[in-house]
């Protein structure tokens, strides 16, 4: 999601936006320029450090390994059971393990973390 911020400070605007192909337009830069404002780089995509992708969707990844759904019903049913059955600390130690995760991200300049 786009955002502008006005910063307390004398700089103007700062702009984040992500790096969609039409964001990071030579057209879309130029105007940026031109309106003088501040548009810091967009972080690289990690997979170690997206909150779905280590924890929820590995779990569920797991879960679905080996099986075969007759209807999309069963399907239907498999994801319902799947996140009812966690408990609520599992949610919580996805969250602090992210912390961890960008922590080491960070540390190994954006390089992938070996399992």
């Amino acid at each position: 999601m786009d955002r502008i911020s006005i910063c307390d400070s004398l700089k103007g605007v700062v702009f984040r936006q992500d790096n969609a192909r039409p964001h990071v337009s030579l057209t879309t830069r130029q105007k940026l320029l031109e309106f003088g404002w501040d548009v810091p780089p967009h972080p690289p995509y990690s997979p170690d450090i997206a909150p779905s992708d280590f924890h929820l969707f590995r779990s569920l990844q797991n879960s679905l390994s080996g099986k075969n759904f007759n209807s999309l019903i069963d399907i239907k049913n498999h994801l319902e059971e799947f996140f009812a059955e966690k408990p609520k600390k599992f949610w919580e130690n996805g969250i602090f393990q992210l912390r961890e995760r960008w922590t080491k991200v960070v540390k190994q300049n954006g390089a992938y973390i070996s399992q």
